[in-house]
């Protein structure tokens, strides 16, 4: 079958409506329910003013409260911002006004985290705890594939988020294309790692799970143990995430007594862990994947029919549609169908995001083999040179990924007097495993040149105190500075 525009209330209107279709924390719900809980939330948007265009911000944990509001609000016609449950008042006070959203549903407390007074403390003309909605009927509104869907702000690697503004075309359409590549079947059941607030979570989860009709099953926030309970429980057959989740639940001490079902999905991950995810979760069809927001996000994805070296390597084709060329530099540069409207109010930011000629700068650096396969190697800013040698933490990464205590590494480059920078490493170990920084880094000055060796090392229990993205992801940046500050540089 090939892709025919829709919006997401078109998507949810044609399901099976006695399907599961939503299995979240002790509650189950089929298609039917799910568009009921849909047009309730849509019904109660409309009494409150909210209508077709405006931007309505969503803060609180995965569920079938924030699915609800998301799709709910696409009903209408209305854009859904949504907000990162680990912003603190000053953050989620930027995005309500960067976006201009006129409503924010929240819950009061999530993970001990008092929203309410964040909310209170900046006061948003409009601020709705969800138990505290009114009741209306839903109106029919006129919604086209090329309205906007949503405003994805960035996920915090950078200093100030941009929000990138995506349509129903964009974000339907790539869960359209990376679903058919990693083979998704009605009778699956997906779980899902990643915040809904996160594009990994609402496109390449929640969206993904909708066009092609399947059961999305998800937890309130992502902890290795009970995501492997869930996974267990549910006969969940498909999974995707980056390398670091992939990494915390096959070092989880629950790990080897979990019987699951797994049978693919997508991961964005180097081929250590690649390798592992197939060997030791049993993801036999696993299908490497490369994105960004900005591209509502997938890219690149393997077929989950392609020779499994390929997919270990994470030598991936663009989805139909979407082109790639490598700049000069070794920049991934992308256009197509899927590529964002630009960053709400934020023209100087647009405007940098782009070349003169039309491609987005993803600031990501890649090669493209002869048969125009992509292999992601870094990212641009995250590359240091040693001495005069350029190197890509995800270079030194992989090595320490083969030791066989290693759960996680992250590299970033430091400050030294001779040669500039040099690799600093921090890493975390697997559950019942023990080994001294000095073994691990006599593991890696046999299997890589000098310059990549890391001239400091540290491990840790986990990264959250450094500073982890809630997508998952480790800020560098952050990490960086951590590091200075440890090592007294």
């Amino acid at each position: 079958m090939s892709w025919q525009p829709k919006t997401l209330g078109q998507f949810l209107l044609e399901k099976d409506p006695s399907s599961e279709a939503l299995v979240t924390q002790g509650k189950r719900f089929t298609y039917k329910e799910l568009k009921e809980r849909a047009e309730q939330a849509a019904g109660s948007m409309q009494a409150l003013g909210i209508g077709k265009g405006d931007h309505v911000a969503i803060l609180m944990p995965n569920g079938e409260e924030w699915l609800s509001l998301f799709y709910g609000a696409a009903l209408i016609g209305a854009v859904t911002v949504p907000v990162n449950t680990r912003f603190k008042a000053a953050e989620i006070d930027f995005c309500l006004k960067k976006s201009g959203a006129k409503a924010l549903f929240y819950v009061d407390r999530f993970l001990n985290i008092d929203f309410g007074a964040m909310v209170r403390e900046i006061r948003p003309a409009m601020a709705f705890e969800i138990n505290a909605l009114p009741a209306g009927k839903m109106k029919s509104v006129q919604v086209n594939p090329q309205d906007l869907l949503l405003i994805q702000f960035t996920s915090g690697t950078t200093a100030y988020p941009k929000g990138a503004m995506l349509t129903h075309d964009n974000m339907l359409r790539n869960a359209w294309e990376a679903g058919t590549r990693i083979g998704v079947r009605p009778e699956d059941r997906y779980f899902n790692c990643r915040p809904f607030f996160h594009v990994g979570g609402s496109t390449l989860s929640a969206l993904l799970s909708l066009v092609h009709g399947c059961c999305l099953v998800t937890l309130p926030t992502f902890e290795a143990g009970a995501a492997l309970e869930m996974l267990e429980r549910e006969r969940c057959t498909l999974i995707s995430g980056n390398d670091t989740i992939f990494q915390m639940l096959m070092g989880h001490e629950d790990f080897p007594k979990r019987k699951l079902a797994l049978r693919g999905g997508w991961a964005a991950a180097g081929p250590q862990t690649m390798r592992a995810i197939i060997d030791k979760l049993g993801m036999k069809t696993v299908c490497a994947a490369y994105g960004l927001s900005e591209a509502s996000p997938n890219v690149v994805m393997s077929d989950w029919r392609d020779a499994e070296e390929l997919r270990v390597q994470g030598l991936a084709l663009p989805l139909p549609g979407v082109e790639i060329r490598i700049s000069a530099e070794q920049e991934i540069q992308v256009r197509g169908w899927s590529i964002m409207r630009g960053y709400v109010d934020n023209p100087e930011a647009t405007a940098k995001a782009f070349t003169q000629d039309g491609w987005l700068c993803t600031g990501d650096l890649g090669e493209l083999t002869a048969n125009g396969r992509l292999r992601m190697v870094g990212r641009l800013k995250d590359v240091f040179r040693v001495g005069g040698e350029n190197v890509a933490p995800a270079e030194v990464e992989e090595v320490l990924l083969a030791h066989p205590a290693v759960e996680t590494a992250q590299v970033i480059g430091v400050p030294d007097a001779r040669l500039g920078e040099v690799p600093c490493a921090y890493v975390t170990l697997k559950s019942g495993c023990s080994a001294t920084g000095e073994e691990i880094l006599s593991f890696v000055k046999f299997r890589a040149a000098n310059f990549r060796v890391p001239r400091y090392l540290k491990i840790v229990p986990d990264f959250e105190s450094i500073g982890m993205t809630a997508s998952g992801k480790v800020q560098k940046n952050r990490l960086r500075e951590h590091a200075l500050k440890e090592f007294g540089l």
